[in-house]
């Protein structure tokens, strides 16, 4: 298999297990409180690491300048996307979460054009327009019979897109200096001490303990937190840097709105979420600009 073609397969791989994480984020907070299950997450994904590594062909190279380096970008994901993503689906669906993640590559093609000088054509700009409106409508839409808890639901997935946005242009950069698994091994271990410091510690203070260990007795959130630690977390991590070595940010965001349609078929399924009109106009707008931004375009230099 060429070059090209792993690229894209492991594009379809990363839709195909974002669309699916909203689900299991839903069925792991009916357990746990958010920092809980963060914590429990990136637990997961952290045993995930010290099972593979001894396994991988090239043994990542560290030193206290590299961590630095890629500090900031550990910042933005996963610590500031997965807490906002899982906030956020305390107050929207599955369906809505897949919906407005989708207009990250809108926030990707606009940092790209002003961080890594990326040109965009008028039918570019035009269907970033077509995007934002799409998820203006949604938003809109939604307000009419939602309360305050709804919009907050809504800020924080949004807030969680800038953040994913900000990350793939960050690390499209660092690609060239790092390999995919010495930034995925950063970003996950300093999640987990991030997480679990601030659960646990947080229980130790209240004398909760017993309340951060009571969600492993159910047999549903240990599936959820092996989905969200080991595909979710870590193997996302390493799909979206092995990606962004290969194609551009703008490239590479595109493929999360495949998760969008699962994310919707999901939440129906197994949620019983319902799905309406305006969902699917306002889905329908952001896709078709993503699609127009990322292929209307001139090929990158």
């Amino acid at each position: 298999m060429n070059e090209n073609k792993k690229v894209y397969v492991a594009a379809v791989f990363y839709a195909i297990i974002t669309g699916l994480s909203f689900l299991f984020g839903k069925m792991g907070l009916s357990s746990a409180n958010p920092i809980d299950l963060l914590a429990y997450r990136f637990t997961s994904a952290f045993f995930a690491i010290l099972v593979s590594a001894p396994f991988m062909k090239t043994k990542p190279n560290y030193n206290i300048n590299k961590i630095l380096k890629i500090l900031p970008l550990a910042l933005l994901y996963p610590l500031f996307f997965f807490s906002f993503q899982t906030f956020g689906l305390q107050y929207a669906t599955s369906s809505e979460a897949g919906i407005l993640l989708a207009s990250s590559p809108i926030f990707t093609l606009i940092m790209a054009a002003y961080f890594l000088k990326e040109k965009t054509n008028l039918k570019q700009k035009l269907s970033v327009i077509l995007s934002v409106l799409g998820v203006i409508y949604i938003t809109l839409s939604k307000s009419s019979d939602l309360d305050f808890n709804n919009m907050k639901g809504i800020t924080l997935l949004l807030l969680s897109s800038l953040s994913i946005s900000g990350y793939s242009v960050m690390a499209r950069k660092l690609t060239k200096d790092f390999s995919g698994a010495e930034l995925s091994y950063v970003m996950i271990i300093i999640s987990f001490l991030s997480f679990n410091i601030l659960s646990i510690g947080g229980h130790l203070v209240n004398g909760t303990i017993g309340s951060f260990l009571s969600p492993l007795k159910d047999m549903g959130f240990i599936v959820a937190i092996l989905y969200l630690g080991v595909l979710s977390s870590l193997g996302t991590s390493l799909l979206i840097n092995y990606m962004l070595s290969k194609i551009e940010a703008s490239k590479m965001s595109v493929f999360s709105n495949l998760g969008t349609v699962i994310s919707i078929v999901a939440g129906m399924i197994f949620l019983k979420e319902e799905v309406y009109l305006y969902h699917i106009i306002g889905s329908i707008c952001i896709v078709g600009g993503v699609i127009g931004t990322n292929f209307l375009g001139e090929k990158a230099q």
